[in-house]
């Protein structure tokens, strides 16, 4: 494919060798594994834009590529059809590819450039909004990231149920890559209605994981910073004590 060709043509050893440790790819790593070209997003945005015709099974063969950067081109051209498209039918088929291929945006740069354009936007005017549910408790970090990050597209429009929801369920998750769209899913709930964000943080905040609840205060006064942060270290010392007397017991 012409496409394939453009973007290989541009690899960069120096770079992908910087990606690959950027993008955590090494043994036991959350992207174990995946093989980079060292192709920045804006060079593949450029190389993509004469490619927007290409079908969903000419995308396919791209999503499926054992090369991050190539896999990006897929998934930002996905982006590209379903932001033009006028066709419910044809939204919804893009929608379901996405899906379909989700565990092929198996770092966290494939996910945020693409899930709220698609499932976010396609579940926009819709009250079923379940499969956000269902991904976040799937046993895939990449589809559980999309449930969260998704919701971003509903937040923008003032609706915060679902992030609020979603990121209560994500709470007890233990990878930091999930704490962080938590995070700055709540702090993007935040800057449209902090009144939301604060009565979500007055019952979790002890609760959160350090990460998501820094991230969801990160525009805070240093004053409700330290309100929240102690509340953690309150439950913790909490916990800690439960467990030295546990232990002695």
């Amino acid at each position: 494919m012409l496409l394939t060709d453009e973007l290989k043509a541009l690899a960069n050893a120096e770079k992908a060798k910087f990606l690959q440790g950027f993008f955590k790819t090494g043994k036991g790593q959350y992207a174990e594994g995946d093989l980079f070209l060292g192709i920045t997003v804006p060079q593949i945005r450029a190389v993509v834009k004469p490619y927007r015709g290409l079908s969903l099974s000419e995308i396919e063969t791209l999503v499926k590529s054992e090369f991050h950067e190539i896999r990006l081109a897929g998934f930002l051209l996905l982006v590209e059809r379903f932001k033009k498209s006028k066709s419910e039918t044809e939204r919804g088929e893009i929608y379901d590819f996405y899906l379909r291929n989700a565990r092929r945006a198996n770092n966290w740069d494939l996910v945020d450039l693409t899930c709220k354009d698609i499932v976010g936007a396609y579940l926009l005017d819709r009250k079923d909004r379940r499969i956000l549910a269902r991904l976040a408790q799937s046993d895939n970090l990449w589809e559980q990231r999309i449930a969260m990050v998704s919701t971003f597209a509903f937040i923008k429009n003032g609706d915060f149920g679902d992030a609020l929801a979603i990121a209560e369920q994500l709470l007890p998750h233990r990878h930091d890559l999930i704490h962080k769209a938590v995070g700055w899913m709540l702090r993007e709930t935040g800057k449209k209605d902090k009144e939301t964000l604060l009565a979500f943080l007055d019952a979790h905040a002890a609760v959160m994981p350090r990460t998501a609840l820094r991230y969801a205060i990160e525009h805070f006064s240093p004053d409700e910073r330290e309100k929240y942060m102690s509340m953690k270290q309150f439950y913790l010392a909490k916990q800690k004590r439960k467990t030295e007397a546990q232990n002695n017991g």
